[in-house]
């Protein structure tokens, strides 16, 4: 394996890992010119996947398409690399564990959209003005607004969790509605 710090050939494996499905090796090499760590993945080769573009044409699966796209719209965000790789990695083998061996690129945009909304607003709100072609701000407003409805959400059933708590501590202690009123 090549070095991708100095590009020498010569290094040495220092931990291997299957993943949980054992479809993937996982290896932390140490490249024995430089000293430095790396990793990297092993995979099956299976029948390759293809992606339908918008304009019908077809193409082969390429998982860097789907972090780069991830990164730029991650770009100044406070979002490690590693979760960009973890995303990237469970939508590949949702496809790859998939029975169709064609899948559109609107259904990846969709899934690569659902992740980004869990992990970043603002990534989810950069990745989507690209993956559904904004063309004006009313665009932009219009999936802030389901970004914002989504967050008021959330906060209301917060909110309803905590009232059975505060009712509770209205009611009256428990000798002063046996005692008969005068």
């Amino acid at each position: 394996m090549r070095c991708p710090f100095c590009k020498d050939n010569n290094d040495k494996v220092i931990d291997s890992r299957e993943s949980t499905d054992a479809f993937v090796i996982r290896r932390r090499r140490e490249c024995l010119a430089c000293g430095r760590r790396f990793t990297t993945r092993e995979r099956i080769d299976e029948t390759p996947l293809r992606v339908i573009k918008r304009d019908e044409a077809r193409e082969e699966f390429d998982r860097r398409k789907i972090l780069s796209g991830m990164i730029t719209a991650c770009q100044k965000r406070a979002v490690s690399m590693q979760d960009l790789e973890e995303i990237t990695q469970r939508i590949e083998e949702k496809l790859l564990d998939g029975p169709e061996r064609e899948v559109t690129s609107r259904t990846i945009g969709s899934m690569v959209m659902k992740e980004l909304k869990k992990l970043d607003k603002v990534a989810y709100v950069r990745f989507a003005s690209v993956y559904k072609n904004f063309e004006s701000p009313e665009d932009f407003a219009e999936i802030a607004g389901e970004v914002i409805a989504d967050a008021k959400e959330k906060s209301a059933k917060g909110k309803k969790a905590a009232k059975p708590a505060e009712d509770v501590r209205k009611l009256p202690p428990s000798g002063a509605a046996e005692s008969p009123a005068k």
